[in-house]
């Protein structure tokens, strides 16, 4: 099998000149890719001892729910606003050029959970760290963040410091 880092196309000057696209669809649409992809991002996790997988759509959901299978373990989506059909709590966060919002089912933590987060894409922060607000506010405490893949040049991590993060691929520009 070949490394992962071979089966993410990368696409140059976009959505603009001057950046390079690391297309997380490359992976997915072949099955040594997809299964490697899942088994590296659990082999980061490790035996770090948690309650749930939380994932942000779409492409976390495509991460998550085979890890919190595979491990046995709940999987709680967070959703863009307006998606969730029952009560929900909502964090606002920054964009480069604006502001969202992300959702998750009110309770859908419980108090004293353990929660490892697993993306695709750890890029500036905003989500991510939105996400940890949500899952603090409900009681929950983020014992690991897993991310298949790092622009580590947009500095993300930053936003995380106190948190233990992990990618499995870091590209060193953005």
């Amino acid at each position: 099998m070949k490394p992962i880092e071979e089966y993410v196309r990368s696409i140059p000057d976009f959505p603009e000149e001057g950046i390079i696209f690391r297309d997380v669809t490359s992976i997915l649409e072949d099955a040594e890719g997809l299964h490697l992809a899942v088994d590296l991002i659990q082999e980061k996790i490790g035996e770090t001892e948690f309650d749930v997988v939380v994932g942000p759509e779409s492409r976390g959901f495509i991460f998550g729910v085979p890890v919190a299978y595979n491990l046995h373990k709940a999987f709680v989506p967070v959703r863009k606003k307006g998606k969730l059909p029952c009560e929900t709590i909502t964090m606002k966060y920054d964009l480069e050029y604006g502001s969202a919002e992300i959702e998750m089912h009110k309770g859908s933590i419980r108090p004293g959970q353990k929660v490892v987060i697993v993306d695709d894409l750890m890029a500036t922060g905003g989500t991510m760290e939105a996400i940890v607000k949500l899952i603090e506010q409900m009681g929950g405490k983020v014992v690991k963040i897993v991310c298949l893949m790092e622009l580590a040049g947009l500095k993300g991590r930053e936003k995380l410091e106190a948190y233990d993060m992990e990618s499995v691929i870091v590209y060193p520009g953005n």
